[in-house]
């Protein structure tokens, strides 16, 4: 069952993704976006600041915090869903601020694990 779903997930959408259901998990490539989009309008509607943390993601709830973690390297962040994406093979769009403290600016994406905590509505 869990192996259809998972390729159901795939071939709808096009990314890999893993789902722990028990904690509530997933994992998935991440990228970034930054001082390019500084001031234009989200799918909320507020302005994108490159300097907060905030994320796009496909379908979670305006509002949603999200702990971000890069495993490989013991770091993590809290997140604000603000915005909506991202592109075809990846889970999350990060602001420059959280990729930056997820080191992945340079290599412009990451695999990382994200887990719902809370909302901030």
């Amino acid at each position: 069952m869990a192996c259809v779903m998972i390729f159901t997930y795939r071939a709808v959408y096009g990314r890999e993704l893993t789902d722990n259901a028990q904690a509530n998990v997933k994992s998935g490539m991440a990228s970034w976006y930054g001082a390019a989009y500084r001031g234009r309008k989200t799918a909320s509607g507020e302005r994108f600041d490159p300097r907060d943390l905030t994320a796009a993601h496909p379908s979670l709830p305006m509002g949603t915090l999200l702990e971000v973690s890069r495993r490989d390297l013991g770091r993590s962040v809290v997140v604000r869903v603000n915005d909506r994406g991202p592109g075809d093979g990846r889970i999350l769009d990060l602001s420059e601020a959280a990729a930056r403290r997820l080191d992945m600016i340079g290599a412009g994406s990451a695999l990382v694990t994200i887990q719902v905590i809370g909302s901030a509505q």
